[in-house]
Parts: structure tokens; C-alpha cells; sequence
């Protein structure tokens, strides 16, 4: 199944609703990680973002499913960009 890097891009105009939604975004990744679809996230450390690797059928898959991240639901992501990516080595490489 395709891997794709998710990099979320984030502003200070969006900290507050972030703190505000952040257990419910966390929620739902947790929900994505025991579903499999989700490999690894975690945010940038200078709060600019976050990195999310993911496993979907195609990138139509992929969007669907991040429509419904609490964060994408309250407009709290600035930009999405959304690259399949094909590990060679190492943990994610099959």
C-alpha cells in the first residue's frame, strides 16, 4: 500500500483553536494509528507544522480521510501538502 508524507503548515493565527482542538485531533490520529492507516506524526519543534506518514489506498483515499482531522474541520491548517513517498531503507521500507 502507498506511503504518503503529510506536512501540515500551521500560523500563529491558529495556536489558540489549535490548544482548543488539540485532544480531539489526537484522538483522531490515535484512531487512524490502531486502524493502521497511520504510521508516525508529530509536530515540527518550531510550531510551523507537523509531519503525519500515512498508508492509503491512492491520494483520493488519503484527502477523504484527512477531511475528517478536527483540525482540517476547524480550518486550523494553514496549508496540506500531500507526497507519496517510497522508503527504500529502514523502518517503513517493505
Amino acid at each position: 500500500m502507498p506511503i504518503f508524507a503529510v506536512h501540515y503548515t500551521y500560523s500563529e493565527a491558529t495556536v489558540a483553536g489549535r490548544d482548543t482542538h488539540r485532544p480531539a485531533h489526537r484522538g483522531w490520529l490515535a484512531d487512524q494509528l490502531a486502524a493502521g492507516a497511520l504510521l508516525t506524526s508529530g509536530p515540527y519543534p518550531d510550531g510551523s507544522g507537523a509531519l503525519l506518514l500515512f498508508q492509503a489506498a491512492d491520494a483520493e483515499a488519503l484527502n477523504a480521510l484527512l477531511a475528517v482531522d478536527p483540525f482540517a474541520r476547524e480550518q486550523l491548517i494553514d496549508d496540506v501538502r500531500v507526497v507519496e513517498w517510497l522508503p527504500v531503507l529502514g523502518a517503513f521500507a517493505s
